[in-house]
């Protein structure tokens, strides 16, 4: 099952034409700089915005084409805009229960209270928006989105309007969403973080035009694409708890290429985490190294090797099948005679974890 997209949105002197496909399942962030389009296709799709020639499909349902368009109203979807945009006269629950009196009973796929556990807002019901923080305001703004049941959730830069600490509160309920409801949610963003944090799969916009759409983790290390060249270069691994180190305060987490140690978090054994390791992190060695602090060292093969800036080179290389990127000098490559197909280990430093 799939989103089938295709657009050319104009307005004034830009314009922004696509094609594409994108999963109906897990979280797809159209992620670019601002004014690239990425609202003005997030309206399209909930059609706030009519363009000629459009045509949406969501699963077996199409939504428009040349002779359908349905109205916004009629659209089984959510829309979670930048603003939380609470009824100020009613409490927390009546405006929750505003999106659930929405639809029919026969429609009601998610329950209330299932909602108001998944966001934590039990405590809130019986406040008015005013005397929320800015997270909660938002977490009361999706409830109210889910309530409805809707087959797409949609979501503008949720988190833009909230400082750093508020973010960080509220990212973990954005991230139980798709692993505990199975909506699709297209989630719009430039933040490099958040995207890294809550996507499945990308689709990169840039000067009115898609650059790139595929999985995230492929996209993150792929050198043709500029995400793999900013300073902030990643690559994204999924790996499976394992084992938790009381000792020495760590945790033991299994991908295809083999095992990373990391510092320990409340995490359930058999839960899979997302692991982020910087290129800026990444050493390379010709010889496994025993008498060393690092802890994550994985046999790997240069796959690719790009020259950056004139001091520096990004490599790209796979530990089985699984890509992650280093970022070294120009010099340590020449020494190393770095070239595709040389074997090596890759030596992780710093392995960011998000539960």
């Amino acid at each position: 099952m799939s989103i089938d997209i295709k657009f050319n949105i104009k307005h004034g002197d830009f314009s922004l034409k696509l094609d594409l496909a994108i999963p109906a399942n897990g979280v797809t962030a159209l992620f670019g700089p601002s004014g690239c389009g990425k609202t003005s296709l997030l309206r399209a799709i909930a059609g706030l915005e009519r363009h000629a020639n459009g045509y949406l499909k969501v699963g077996d349902k199409v939504w428009q084409d040349g002779q359908i368009f349905i109205p916004t109203h009629q659209r089984p979807l959510a829309y979670v805009f930048q603003e939380a945009s609470l009824f100020a006269h009613l409490n927390v629950l009546r405006n929750i229960k505003y999106g659930f009196q929405r639809i029919s009973k026969s429609e009601h796929n998610i329950k209330l209270e299932q909602v108001i556990e998944l966001l934590n807002i039990g405590h809130l019901l019986h406040h008015k928006p005013h005397t929320l923080s800015g997270g909660e305001r938002q977490r009361v703004a999706i409830a109210r989105a889910l309530a409805s049941s809707p087959k797409l959730l949609l979501m503008d830069e949720p988190m833009a309007a909230l400082d750093k600490k508020l973010k960080q509160e509220i990212l973990p309920y954005m991230q139980s969403l798709h692993q505990s409801l199975n909506i699709p949610i297209i989630y719009v963003s430039h933040s490099h973080d958040e995207v890294a944090q809550l996507a499945d799969h990308l689709v990169l916009i840039d000067e009115g035009k898609v650059v790139a759409t595929g999985p995230i983790h492929e996209l993150f290390t792929c050198l043709d694409l500029p995400l793999a060249h900013h300073n902030d270069a990643e690559a994204l691994i999924e790996a499976t708890v394992i084992a938790h180190d009381h000792e020495y305060g760590l945790s033991y987490l299994d991908f295809p290429g083999g095992r990373f140690t990391v510092e320990r978090k409340n995490l359930t054994l058999g839960h899979t985490a997302r692991l982020r390791v910087a290129a800026r992190d990444v050493s390379l060695t010709l010889e496994h190294q025993s008498n060393t602090s690092i802890l994550n060292i994985f046999p790997a093969i240069v796959e690719e090797i790009v020259a950056e800036e004139q001091a520096h080179v990004t490599v790209r290389l796979l530990i089985e099948n699984t890509a992650i990127l280093s970022r070294i000098t120009r010099k340590s490559a020449a020494a190393l005679e770095l070239h595709q197909g040389k074997k090596l280990y890759a030596q992780a430093k710093s392995v960011a974890l998000f539960s």
